[in-house]
Parts: C-alpha cells; structure tokens; sequence
C-alpha cells in the first residue's frame, strides 16, 4: 500500500500546480478517483479559520455527493485546493425598485482550483473555478445562523458546477 504525507503533498501542491495548464484535466477513461481532499489551508492562513473548516466539512460532503459515481477506485485523487472565500455582509433585499430590481444583488464567492493527483503525487491535471452565489440562498440576514448556510450553499454549488466542467467518462 502507497503511504503519502498529505500535508506535505499538499502544501507542494500550490507550488508545483503550475505543471499542469488551466483546464488541462484529462479524462481517467472509466477509472474512479481514489479519494477526495480539500485543502483550506489558503484560507486559514489568511485568519478565516473556523470558517474555513466549516467550509472544508461541506465542500468535502458536497464533493463526495456529486462524484459518488466516480468515487471509490484506484485512481488519482481529486483535491480542491480553495484559494478564497468571500462572503460580504448581507442585510436583505436593499432599494425598492421595481419588479426586484434596484438593490439586494450582494455575491458570495468560493475560488478554487481542482487538482487530479496521481498515486505519486503528481499534479495530472488542473481546473481553475470561481462560484458565485446569491448571499440571500442562506435565508433570512437576520437568523443567526444565515452565514453557516451561505457557507454550504456556496459548496453545494460549487461541487456541482465542477463535476460538470470536468471530464466524465
């Protein structure tokens, strides 16, 4: 069985991505990946810890629901390495426009990139991704737990939107 030191593969991820171009990602030609990571550590270098594990849980649970049929082989692995997180104060449609125009357009934002990881480590593979979600999709600004929400909101889509831009075979 090949042992890989995760955090170190990962933390050369960032350097080495580079290898692969943009939206270089090959197709595995019926081959399941491996596994499925998710690296926040971008984020939790910029202070956003908490936040940054909250997203980690849903983007993981997110991921592994969209790839379900293409998950559990011998495969590379599927990392997304997520780079920024931006979920700017929300306080409710703003203006009073007509027909829902003329405020409450505020964007939350999730930029990664995925990485196909061969079982030596190699980066096989790369798909630069940037999410935008309403910030309304967490319900109501003033429930408390309206930021939690917007954090899994914006894995869900993401997760989504990235198994239909990669390769299905």
């Amino acid at each position: 069985m090949l042992r890989i030191a995760w955090p170190a593969l990962l933390a050369a991820l960032a350097l080495v991505a580079g290898a692969a171009a943009a939206d270089d990602f090959p197709r595995l030609n019926g081959e399941r990946f491996a596994d499925i990571r998710v690296d926040v550590r971008p984020l939790i270098a910029q202070g956003n810890g908490p936040q940054a594990e909250a997203l980690r849980a849903d983007l993981t649970l997110a991921l592994r629901r969209a790839f379900a049929g293409r998950l559990g082989g011998r495969g590379p692995i599927l990392v997304v390495l997520v780079r920024g997180l931006s979920l700017p104060p929300y306080a409710g449609a703003q203006g009073g426009g007509r027909g829902g125009l003329g405020g409450g357009n505020q964007t939350d934002y999730l930029d990664g990139e995925a990485l196909l990881v061969g079982r030596g480590g190699e980066v096989l593979g790369r798909h630069p991704q940037l999410t935008a979600t309403p910030s309304s999709y967490g319900g109501a600004w003033y429930d408390p737990l309206s930021e939690r929400r917007r954090v899994t909101a914006v894995a869900n889509i993401y997760a989504e939107w990235l198994r239909r831009q990669l390769p299905a075979d």
